[in-house]
């Protein structure tokens, strides 16, 4: 006798089709389709709340490759996920959101939500198990939809499409999705604008980080220097020629040799307002060629010279074979010693804000990027502190660096921290936060120390909303709406199971190297007093731009 409904059927089939790891908090109505996906193999990982659940799910889904899974109870589940939802959906994240629904019939539900509506609202796709018939196709449907078009899909599970009965069969194959390639027309332009160019610059973003072998080989050629935007950091670690960050974040000398280049080319990156610096960063002169699989995504954010629609690294194949010799470009024995000088933040000479209760957030990074081995994954949350973990902490590649930031929400960076500590289990996993985002998020420091991550949690504490006090102070206008009293974040940490220690100067990092020569099987936070003195150089920058 056939005992399985649809519920069971959405689960195994999720399963077959790959969803290893999964997200949420199981309530009456993901209940059964939550056991569905443990019973066929899948990790589930229950967190305290739904909106940690979407982003652990959208930073395992960035630093493994494969589609996050999110599992949430129908009308208050999902809305509670929503800011993590949307983080996804912008930053083009492969998630499939499982979703229970009120019954059609359920009218007077107190449930009762619009969720295509929440979906759409936020830039997710939105898609329905109809019937007990269609259950595998429907969700092969969404699973698709995630992987090939990398889209985040809220899957609707109605409550009494759930409870039907149902047959398991094989879902169908998910076809091979075959990315374009730049035209042959379109490569050899962009192959002579190269052979011309005397300082050319690759921008990578997201949509490069398949393709580093294959444009570190174009730029070789060339002679371009390389870069990437903010979330494809470490994807040119340990190149030569790595810029690092363009953008809000690129060094003085970075930001001097973007700005000086006589073409940019930008790989899977959009050249938004902090790749390019809200415009200034990429000169009056410069041509300018964008290379996308989406073709919307070509001069979007600013107007470009040449718009390619290509996949990256097939793209960079094409033009390598129509560039004509070898060219030297922006690889002169100048800019490489000045890149061996000042290639880094941590070269930069500054003033340390320092005094006798308060460390400077410079000199804490430093410090602390010397202490942690190198096979580290670090997630930063969103803030005016947010530039010093980012850019003073090394990382080995661009699974190195998690970085929540396409919806600018504070309040994400544990969360972000747990779905990379699980896609790198062999590497240090680092959060970095502020007070107010480690504040807002903290229920999933339980989750943290619940599942024995050996995490290291910064928390760069200036006892305010940093970017609103340096935002609003200068003008004079009152601050106590974002100021806040002195708060014992270690004492917080350690009522959660947590080993922590307060940071004032180096010499209280002391605890943080026992810590790292032992097991490592509690987290450790560091509630790390800064300097509030002045906002960080991306944000002064960052209001210049508004």
């Amino acid at each position: 006798m056939n005992t399985e409904t649809v519920a069971d059927v959405v689960g195994a089939t999720l399963a077959r089709l790959g969803a290893d790891h999964v997200f949420g908090v199981v309530g009456s109505g993901n209940f059964h389709v939550t056991n569905a996906l443990v019973g066929n193999g899948a990790r589930f990982i229950a967190t305290r709340h739904e909106g940690g659940a979407a982003t652990a799910a959208d930073a395992y889904a960035r630093l493994t490759g494969r589609p996050g899974v999110l599992t949430v109870h129908q009308g208050c589940g999902l809305t509670n996920a929503m800011t993590g939802i949307a983080e996804a959906a912008k930053s083009r994240t492969p998630m499939i959101v499982l979703a229970a629904e009120p019954a059609a019939g359920a009218l007077r539900s107190n449930f009762r939500v619009d969720q295509d509506a929440l979906a759409h609202a936020v830039g997710a796709s939105s898609d329905r198990v109809h019937s007990a018939a269609t259950a595998v196709t429907d969700t092969a449907r969404a699973w698709r939809l995630a992987v090939n078009e990398r889209r985040t899909v809220v899957l609707n599970l109605p409550l009494d499409v759930q409870a039907a009965a149902a047959e398991l069969t094989d879902p169908p194959p998910v076809p091979v999705s075959h990315p374009p390639r730049a035209s042959d027309e379109s490569a050899g332009a962009l192959a002579d604008l190269l052979a011309a160019a005397q300082r050319p610059v690759f921008i990578a973003g997201r949509g490069a980080l398949h393709a580093k072998g294959e444009l570190e080989e174009l730029a070789a050629r060339c002679g371009a220097l390389l870069a990437t935007s903010a979330v494809a950091k470490g994807l040119f670690a340990g190149n030569a020629w790595n810029l690092d960050v363009s953008g809000g974040f690129a060094t003085p000398l970075a930001a001097e040799l973007i700005s000086s280049a006589d073409v940019v080319v930008a790989w899977g990156a959009s050249l938004n307002m902090w790749t390019s610096r809200h415009g200034t960063l990429i000169g009056p002169e410069a041509t300018v060629a964008q290379i996308d699989v989406d073709p919307t995504s070509l001069g979007a954010h600013r107007p470009v010279d040449l718009g390619i629609v290509g996949d990256a690294r097939l793209s960079a194949v094409a033009v390598t074979a129509a560039l004509a010799g070898d060219h030297s470009g922006y690889r002169t024995d100048a800019v490489r010693t000045k890149l061996r000088a000042a290639a880094r933040w941590r070269d930069v000479p500054f003033t340390d804000d320092g005094d006798q209760v308060h460390i400077d957030p410079r000199a804490l990074s430093i410090a602390l990027d010397d202490l942690l081995p190198a096979e580290r994954v670090v997630a930063v949350d969103s803030g005016n502190f947010m530039g010093y973990p980012s850019m003073f902490l090394s990382v080995p590649d661009h699974r190195g660096f998690c970085f929540t930031q396409a919806f600018q929400s504070i309040g994400l960076g544990l969360a972000t921290a747990l779905g990379a500590a699980l896609a790198r289990p062999d590497r240090l996993p680092v959060a970095a936060c502020g007070d107010g985002g480690f504040l807002m998020g903290i229920a999933e420091l339980d989750t943290i120390r619940r599942l024995g991550l050996g995490m290291l949690i910064v928390v760069y504490n200036d006892e305010a909303y940093g970017a609103e006090v340096h935002h609003f102070g200068p003008g004079g206008h009152d601050l106590g709406t974002v100021v806040f009293p002195e708060t014992d974040l270690a004492a917080i940490a350690r009522g959660h199971g947590c080993e922590a220690v307060t940071v004032r100067s180096k010499i209280d990092l002391d605890r943080v190297r026992d810590w790292l020569a032992g097991p490592r099987d509690v987290p450790l936070v560091i509630d790390a007093k800064v300097a509030p003195g002045k906002p960080s150089w991306w944000l002064e920058e960052a209001f210049r731009g508004h």
